[in-house]
């Protein structure tokens, strides 16, 4: 009698495991991605990673991406500014595919204007890229200083 219910405990406990450990999907117009870099609030920059892992998507170095995402991976974030990390979430494609062409090394870059863009009003250029953190892993090195 004792060993129906505990299989059927075991059972129920597992399918929760399994169910926490399944990632969100992936929308239509998204992808997910693991960049490494450094964060100083909500601005992460984009740096090569120490281990040379290559990840499929690569962004820019240098670029900034603004994080949004769970309170308690944000705040873990925070807590390790000054070192380099690895972020894996949720990035636009829109925003992987940057347009134009990069001129002096990346620092520069020439781009087709924006829709809506010119007429005479004060154009606040494109919006800045935003990656939906999903989870943060401390890589073993400290963030280039400027």
């Amino acid at each position: 009698m004792k060993l129906p219910l505990l299989v059927a405990a075991l059972a129920a406990s597992s399918s929760l495991l399994f169910a926490q450990q399944e990632e969100k999907p992936v929308p239509k117009d998204s992808v997910r991605l693991s960049i490494s870099g450094c964060a100083r609030g909500r601005v992460f920059t984009v740096y090569r990673s120490p281990e040379h892992e290559m990840r499929g998507t690569e962004l820019r170095e240098g670029r900034h991406i603004r994080l949004e995402g769970d309170k308690k991976v944000l705040q873990d974030i925070k807590a390790h500014e000054g070192s380099m990390v690895e972020l894996t979430g949720l990035l636009k494609r829109s925003d992987v595919e940057e347009a134009g062409i990069g001129l002096a090394g990346g620092r520069v870059r020439i781009a087709p204007a924006m829709p809506g863009g010119g007429g005479g009003g004060h154009d606040a250029g494109p919006q800045p890229a935003v990656v939906d953190v999903e989870s943060m892993r401390l890589l073993n090195a400290s963030c280039p200083s400027k």
